[in-house]
């Protein structure tokens, strides 16, 4: 039950650190999500500068609003996740609203486009949210092409404790394409 709490705590005292000018907090935040921040801004907008600048962005919205976090809302990692999203996404529509206006495509582009990078930044979310051991079977499956045997050799668990992990996991990353997915920050489906 204390492993519950503590993200919780640690998410408020941290809002309080950064109300109160703590640039040390400043800096632990940026340490513990600058690689969700920017991984999630780069997959929307596709553009590494573009995903510096977002990533510069959410930083400074936190340490200028930290007031704008309520712990009752949820953790305080979804709510820089959300940010994030949101001004990708701004990002994204002003810069192809830019191009639609040059001759560069249709709305209905845009907004598929817009919708593609949402589930794709979502899907990335759940996938850094999940549980290590449904993510590791996950990498293993994916990225090393290991089947179901080969995985649980691999973590040294039952073939059938291999295969539930796979199949959780698959589960929660099937839910990116839900507007509101769980697992995905509050907000995070629906208001792109």
């Amino acid at each position: 039950m204390a492993k519950k709490d503590a993200p919780p705590r640690w998410d408020r005292k941290m809002q309080q650190r950064l109300a109160r000018g703590e640039a040390a907090a400043l800096g632990e935040l940026y340490d513990r999500f600058a690689s969700l921040v920017h991984g999630l801004a780069h997959r929307v907008l596709g553009d590494e500068r573009a995903a510096d600048g977002i990533t510069r962005d959410v930083f400074a919205h936190v340490w200028q609003h930290p007031e704008a976090y309520d712990p009752k809302q949820g953790p305080l990692r979804s709510w820089v996740a959300t940010l994030t999203h949101r001004l990708a996404v701004q990002r994204l529509r002003a810069t192809e609203t830019a191009a639609l206006t040059q001759g560069g495509g249709s709305t209905e582009d845009l907004e598929r486009k817009v919708r593609q990078a949402s589930v794709a930044a979502r899907a990335d979310y759940i996938v850094q949210a999940m549980p290590v051991p449904l993510r590791t079977a996950l990498e293993l499956a994916y990225f090393q092409r290991r089947d179901y045997r080969q995985t649980a050799a691999d973590l040294g668990v039952t073939e059938d404790e291999a295969r539930r992990r796979l199949r959780l996991g698959l589960q929660l990353l099937s839910t990116a394409h839900d507007a509101g997915a769980p697992g995905a920050p509050p907000g995070y489906g629906g208001a792109v």
